[in-house]
């Protein structure tokens, strides 16, 4: 047995050796990717999946095997990179282009739970209450410990009508949350806008998507219809991120040509990029430059950024740019922090590894990683004061380190310890209970606050 088991093992390590020589990366390898194999690892790698075969209690498909060695090598990396089967695969093609069945959630992992990055405006989850920090333990009666994260989100998928019942465990509650959700087709409107008095308009965008700088193009024209506007708001609050070239695209709409927005850099020479206020650099499927219909004006504009702990990855690299730039200021709380870039590797027509290849930097060359953007003037909403279910990239199981900055992570500790503080008051029943408001009304103290900055009046920054 033991011998029919090294043999089998030996007859593994070289199939592993030779499909990892016969992977062809040119663009993507380095001198260090081109070092010999490890072949004692992959022995010891071939050995345990031939114990499994051999002597595991139930039969296992090789298939099976492999796809879950695969992601364990990819999950152990940091909290974004992943395998994504076939399913998985198409779900994130599909959710890119604004439309795809499910709650409306931005999830991650977190000590094996799936936990809330951020629910998504105007989709099941926001309305059913979910919030972000949120850990998600049970999914209808399965509990969440043990699946990987693509497992949670293609559970969590389903036919539009469908409803599934999710189990929250929440800082300062006590007890569960239990909130039965019915599944959508999720439309996410990327982009939204109003005048708010006149003279001065308000822009909301919600999630990068591959029209997002199309729409925001759009609702920028719609809003100077009546005249130039005395200030403007962008409001990039509880953006969980999105598409790169949708970045570039709403930060070229207020910037000057050929402006840096945000560069990257990694091992490879792909990872090693400068994306600028260009067309090439957030043009994509089209040859019609959109932002040329934008009006003149809407390049000096006095303007406000609004930003907070849900703001992520592509808002973060928006607000980043206009505020290196000097062309906004950025007002709320600190970012989410998310600055890595996650490259699609397909392995076949239907299956893809996301791989995290870089960090971003800011047109001043700042790391966003586990760090995030900090406002030019700090107005805490007064319903999360304290922020004690805000999560962030710091926060996160493995994340990346900032290369640029080695007192972030210190900073990020004294958060958690403010938020730890905070949880304790709303434990304690002294923190007022999350309510919704509707962004940009009489109610939304932060924008209220980004209002009276444009008017030139006075501005409370922390509401008592």
């Amino acid at each position: 047995m033991r011998s029919k088991l090294q043999q089998a093992g030996l007859l593994f390590t070289g199939l592993c050796a030779g499909v990892l020589i016969s992977l062809n990366f040119p663009a993507n390898a380095d001198k260090a990717a081109l070092a010999p194999l490890p072949i004692t690892e992959l022995r010891a790698l071939a050995n345990v999946f031939n114990a499994i075969k051999q002597s595991y209690v139930e039969p296992v498909e090789d298939k099976a095997l492999i796809t879950e060695a695969i992601s364990g090598m990819l999950t152990g990396l940091d909290p974004h990179s992943a395998y994504l089967d076939e399913e998985a695969f198409k779900d994130l093609q599909v959710s890119t282009q604004g439309e795809f069945g499910g709650l409306g959630i931005e999830v991650g992992m977190e000590d094996g739970f799936v936990k809330v990055i951020s629910p998504i405006e105007d989709t099941p989850a926001f309305r059913a209450g979910v919030q972000a920090g949120d850990l998600i333990v049970k999914l209808d009666d399965t509990p969440v410990k043990g699946m990987t994260l693509a497992e949670a989100v293609k559970q969590m998928r389903g036919k539009p009508g469908t409803k599934i019942v999710l189990t929250i465990a929440r800082s300062g509650v006590d007890k569960p949350v239990i909130v039965t959700i019915t599944r959508e087709v999720i439309q996410v409107r990327s982009v939204k806008s109003k005048l708010v008095e006149p003279g001065y308009g308000y822009l909301r965008v919600a999630q990068f998507q591959e029209s997002t700088a199309k729409d925001l193009t759009r609702h920028a024209v719609q809003l100077y219809k009546d005249g130039d506007l005395r200030g403007l708001v962008l409001d990039l609050r509880n953006d969980p991120g999105g598409l790169l070239h949708g970045a570039v695209g709403v930060s070229a709409a207020f910037l000057p040509a050929d402006v840096l927005v945000v560069s990257t850099d990694g091992r490879t020479p792909d990872a090693k990029r400068k994306y600028e206020a260009k067309p090439e650099d957030y043009l994509r499927g089209t040859r019609t430059d959109f932002l040329q219909d934008l009006p003149a004006a809407i390049k000096s504009v006095p303007m406000v950024v609004l930003v907070n702990g849900g703001s992520a990855s592509a808002s973060e690299i928006v607000a980043g740019a206009l505020q290196d730039h000097k062309r906004a200021v950025v007002m709320g709380t600190q970012t989410f922090g998310k600055g890595s870039v996650q490259t699609i590797l397909p392995l076949s027509e239907s299956t893809a590894i996301k791989l995290t290849t870089a960090r971003y930097y800011t047109p001043n060359g700042r790391s966003i990683q586990a760090k995030g953007i900090e406002p030019d003037i700090k107005v805490e909403d007064p319903r999360d004061t304290g922020a004690p279910q805000r999560v962030r990239e710091a926060d996160l199981r493995g994340h990346l380190e900032n290369d640029k900055d080695p007192e972030a992570e210190a900073r990020a500790a004294e958060l958690r310890k403010n938020a730890d503080a905070a949880k304790d008051e709303e434990a304690d029943g002294k923190a007022e209970p999350f309510k919704r408001i509707e962004p940009a009304s009489a109610d939304d103290f932060q924008f209220q606050q980004a209002l009276n900055l444009l008017k030139g009046l006075q501005i409370i920054q922390n509401k008592d």
